[in-house]
């Protein structure tokens, strides 16, 4: 009896010193995971913002533009990794413009038919290149092009009122996610070109921005009301000393 006393409790010491060791690092081969689709509801309830609109006209100019690119990619390219890339974002793209006009229809927003005039002129490039140089230069357009689209699909999806941009910009995200690395396979993206993110405000650590909310809610048990760690550490502690307990009465009854 003695001996299964002293386990127990030794079992107790190992199992809460585990509960008060922060939790490490997760494993490099741990799943990537994916964003699900439920919980996202398709109403077109809430308030559209100018920058919500804004952003359903841009899916739809992207659209506009990088399926004729992707055309040209399997048309003019002599490399067929980039022939496989140029018809995988065309195709993904006639699929986003899909989900974007079927979105702009409920939420009452005009949209263009034609490419503006900065894509014109990308497209215009790639008509007039060959060989290696229009491989380059459809790779390096677009790839700026979803580089600076990419942080505006998250602002809009961390910030919109409603729930069919909502889930445009979840689904836009991961488009355009998808064609950023596509568009690195090739290999050749000329990383040095592309815009470097803009420094982070004076006294700031990091790039998101730390305010005193952000602060109280990490100090307190995950956004509930009244519930500290220390609570929380408090009441798994006494419940694995009860545990121990009852399991010491039952053997000593035995």
């Amino acid at each position: 009896m003695t001996k299964m006393k002293s386990w127990l409790m030794g079992a107790a010491a190992v199992t809460l010193a585990f509960m008060l060791t922060p939790a490490g690092a997760a494993r490099a081969d741990d799943a990537v995971p994916v964003p699900p689709n439920t919980g996202l509801t398709d109403t077109a309830r809430g308030t559209v913002s100018a920058a919500d609109a804004d952003f359903v006209i841009k899916v739809r100019l992207a659209g506009l533009w990088e399926i004729p690119a992707g055309n040209m990619a399997q048309e003019k390219s002599d490399d067929p990794n980039i022939v496989k890339i140029g018809k995988s974002i065309a195709a993904q793209h006639v699929s986003l413009d899909s989900l974007d006009r079927q979105a702009a229809k409920k939420l009452g927003i005009d949209l263009p038919n034609k490419p503006n005039g900065d894509q014109l002129g990308w497209l215009n490039e790639m008509k007039n290149a060959e060989g290696k140089q229009f491989d380059q230069i459809f790779v390096d357009r677009l790839r700026a092009a979803h580089g600076k689209i990419f942080p505006a699909i998250g602002t809009i999806r961390a910030t919109t009122r409603n729930d069919t941009v909502r889930k445009l910009a979840q689904q836009a995200n991961q488009f355009v996610m998808t064609h950023m690395t596509l568009l690195e396979s090739s290999g050749i993206v000329d990383y040095a070109a592309l815009p470097t993110a803009a420094a982070p405000a004076t006294g700031q650590k990091g790039p998101v921005p730390i305010d005193n909310q952000m602060i109280a809610a990490a100090s307190n048990g995950g956004g509930v009301p009244g519930l500290s760690n220390t609570v929380i550490l408090l009441v798994l502690a006494a419940a694995l000393v009860i545990g121990v307990i009852t399991t010491m009465r039952i053997f000593r009854a035995r």
